[in-house]
């Protein structure tokens, strides 16, 4: 099932808990990957052009932790952290993603969602795919909900010029 045809990342719904998203680069690997795991570059791009990042904590290691802040162009403060449950340098990140800012009353934690990122590259390009795996429907179906994806396509298109510039 596809979520979208707009902007330029693919979003597909593959399973009732999961969200893919793909995107082509027009960089090497080694670059992408560094944009999106250096914390002075991810806030070149994690803001998606709706206000300003603060805060980048990257502790890229098994087992540890990241989170990442920013206040919107509105004033909301909007955060998320996880934990790094694989990391094979150049090639794929495996971490837990939790949103901070969940209604009171429920648990950031019980929602987290697993979140598989590889890099491939073919001809100096590369291929970025993010598997998202959230706990239940409902939940995907509210990240989709949320808006997310227009973020998401700015933000991956700052991505591609920060790791452009690395050149």
């Amino acid at each position: 099932m596809r979520a979208t045809s707009s902007g330029t990342a693919g979003v597909t719904l593959p399973a009732d808990d999961k969200i893919l998203i793909t995107r082509e680069f027009d960089a090497p690997r080694r670059l992408v990957w560094e944009a999106w795991t250096t914390p002075e570059l991810v806030k070149r791009w994690w803001h998606a052009r709706r206000g300003e990042v603060t805060v980048v904590e990257i502790d890229l290691r098994v087992g540890g932790r990241w989170r990442f802040v920013m206040i919107a162009n509105d004033g909301t403060k909007v955060a998320f952290h996880g934990e790094y449950h694989e990391i094979v340098p150049t090639d794929r990140i495996v971490s837990t993603e939790v949103f901070e800012g969940l209604p009171e009353g429920m648990d950031p934690e019980e929602h987290a969602s697993l979140n598989t990122v590889t890099f491939t590259e073919a001809n100096g390009r590369t291929t970025l795919a993010m598997l998202l795996q959230y706990v239940s429907k409902a939940d995907r179906d509210a990240v989709i909900a949320s808006g997310m994806e227009a973020g998401l396509q700015d933000a991956l298109d700052l991505l591609e010029e920060v790791a452009a510039s690395l050149r």
